[in-house]
């Protein structure tokens, strides 16, 4: 296994321990999700997650094939596709120069980062290698496994067990602060996992925003 494939194989490795499915892990994910997150064909998840490789392809490929999945998955409230003109618009350019390059799949920074925020879409969307992207879109789901495998894991890791234990040694003023630190580490979970779910319907708001300006 390459350096590059190395860190997704270590969370492929802990995901089967925690599911108990080693090496048939698209038996209990959502590969759909996944492939949608992160803009990877669903074969292409199947095979990275049963221990496979990518196809190999360059900067300009994954570019192009990257904006193509956007226009097949990410659909207007009508449920049509979004016209290279709408997609242009969005991202603050024409439509000949989003042509030009999807053609060299070489587009500006800026011009991306509208499409990926517009859409809802992670950081290096267009770009991530397809096992940098997976690797990424599994933390989360690595993360809620592992808190229902240990559901004081979080709490070790902040030290607040440790803490705990000192409890009888502690004065109100310590006690309250105490269950303050412990809150805080609760509330950011429900934070990360709402904005989460948040994430996925962004492009459909936007993109009701859209088409209530072009009526206007």
């Amino acid at each position: 296994m390459s350096d590059a494939y190395a860190p997704l194989a270590d969370a492929l490795d802990r995901l089967g321990e925690l599911t108990g499915r080693p090496g048939r892990l698209p038996e209990v994910l959502d590969v759909a999700g996944l492939s949608h997150r992160t803009g990877i064909p669903v074969g292409v998840v199947v095979e990275l997650l049963s221990g496979g490789r990518a196809p190999e392809g360059c900067l300009a490929q994954r570019v192009r094939q990257r904006l193509d999945f956007i226009r097949e998955t990410r659909r207007r409230p009508d449920g049509k596709r979004y016209s290279l003109d709408e997609l242009a618009r969005i991202a603050g350019t024409s439509r000949q120069w989003l042509s030009e390059w999807r053609k060299s799949g070489m587009p500006s920074l800026e011009h991306t980062d509208r499409l990926r925020r517009f859409f809802g879409l992670p950081a290096g969307f267009f770009t991530a290698d397809e096992q940098e992207a997976l690797h990424e879109a599994l933390r989360p789901v690595l993360q809620v496994l592992e808190a229902e495998a240990d559901p004081l894991l979080r709490l070790r890791e902040s030290g607040l067990v440790r803490l705990a234990a000192r409890a009888p040694q502690m004065n109100a003023r310590q006690l309250a602060t105490l269950a303050d630190l412990a809150e805080m580490i609760i509330t950011s979970e429900q934070a990360e996992q709402a904005e989460g779910a948040g994430e996925a319907t962004a492009g459909d708001a936007k993109g009701a925003d859209l088409r209530g300006a072009g009526r206007a």
